[in-house]
């Protein structure tokens, strides 16, 4: 909620803040932000706003704002402001909370834009917008009728598309070169990871070592640890911002 009015990127008709909340310094900052972007302030009962919510564990307060526009994928792949792009791209997550986790972790990392297919993958829902934390407001997300094609495109317009395969015998952290310009990340699905297609059109395949017992990183683990480990190859690119307080 807080990211939503921080951003400005859409409008906020209304705030939801249910009856009988206790006073905190979260809403009172809400309600400050929501007088700044002119949005109602509205109290309602606590169980219309749990209806109206759609998440499992409403915290008291929902906004009624424009749904988030879908980004074009060649304006993904310009340099912003002097900073090359660094994409993430998923191949078909369809866990809402595995792409939340996601989503957080990609912008705290710095990518500049996230490339989701259309069809048979999770998208922005409720619960996505709470697993990431308002990364949703910081993020341009494309969606693509399909990924093959995407990077397709992505190769054609110089970025280069490094895919995370469990099987591929390149180590993520012996990257070269390839990793300091415009780069893309490409996680395959929860279970069966990147599709045939995908793989075969990955610039580069690289694995994550591993040295326990388990198999693999689930795709939300896996995600954190290399979109961190491209962020540090790029030399950081966007100055670390410094949160004002930790979330578990």
């Amino acid at each position: 909620m807080r990211e939503l009015l921080v951003a400005g990127r859409r409008p906020v008709r209304e705030v939801w803040i249910a009856e009988g909340q206790d006073p905190s310094p979260q809403i009172d900052d809400i309600e400050r932000l929501a007088s700044r972007r002119r949005a109602r302030i509205v109290l309602v009962p606590r169980g219309r706003l749990d209806m109206a919510a759609r998440t499992d564990t409403p915290q008291g307060v929902l906004a009624r704002a424009q749904p988030l526009e879908e980004a074009d994928l060649d304006a993904l792949c310009r340099a912003r402001r002097g900073v090359a792009p660094f994409l993430l791209v998923l191949d078909g997550v369809t866990d809402p909370h595995n792409l939340g986790s996601l989503l957080r972790s990609a912008e705290c990392a710095g990518v500049t834009g996230v490339v989701v297919p259309r069809h048979r993958a999770a998208h922005v829902t409720p619960t996505v917008a709470k697993v990431a934390a308002g990364a949703i407001e910081h993020l341009a997300i494309a969606v693509v009728p399909g990924i093959p094609t995407a990077l397709r495109r992505l190769d054609e317009l110089g970025v280069v598309s490094i895919g995370l395969d469990a099987e591929a015998p390149r180590s993520l952290f012996e990257l070269g070169a390839e990793a300091e310009g415009p780069v893309a990340l490409v996680m395959g699905a929860e279970g069966r990871g990147l599709a045939a297609l995908t793989r075969r059109r990955c610039s580069v395949l690289t694995a994550i070592p591993q040295f326990g017992s388990l198999g693999a990183l689930n795709v939300a683990a896996a995600g954190a640890v290399a979109c961190f480990e491209l962020a540090r190859r790029r030399g950081g690119d966007r100055p670390p911002t410094p949160t004002a307080d930790a979330e578990a």
